[in-house]
């Protein structure tokens, strides 16, 4: 019985996990957040919060850059460090600038510290066997 609540009967793998987690969080990202971005740049360029004073379309094309292809370097295992942390450092901004580091209520930044999180796992435990990062240096 110990075995069965304990799930010691399935194997683990922590480079498998790090593949869903790079899968699942960076496809997502794309997805949900930045291609939609990347479709309405035109409509959404003068109007996009600019919280670090740089030009709504400058802070709209560094978020678009994270949210794109960051997420999908992140996916694919590639560059997977640096650019996990240029969506950490997005997701950064957007919970404490924009969302005031607020988890409850009304425009929480609940979704962007979840995000953050994922992808600073994904900086601090880099890519995993299954990446491109791992067939260009593998680690012995």
């Amino acid at each position: 019985m110990g075995k069965f609540l304990s799930l010691s009967f399935l194997p683990t793998s922590r480079d498998v996990g790090l593949l869903l987690l790079r899968l699942g969080f960076g496809g997502y990202m794309i997805i949900a957040h930045g291609l939609p971005k990347l479709m309405n740049f035109s409509t959404r360029s003068g109007k996009f919060p600019d919280p670090l004073g740089l030009s709504s379309p400058v802070s709209l094309g560094f978020t678009i850059g994270a949210e794109v292809f960051a997420a999908a370097f992140v996916a694919l295992g590639l560059f997977s460090r640096l650019s996990s942390a240029a969506v950490v450092i997005t997701m950064g901004v957007a919970f404490s600038v924009m969302h005031n580091g607020n988890f409850i209520g009304e425009g929480n930044g609940e979704l962007a510290m979840v995000y953050f999180l994922a992808f600073l796992t994904i900086f601090v435990s880099g890519a995993g066997k299954y990446s491109i990062d791992n067939r260009l240096a593998p680690s012995s």
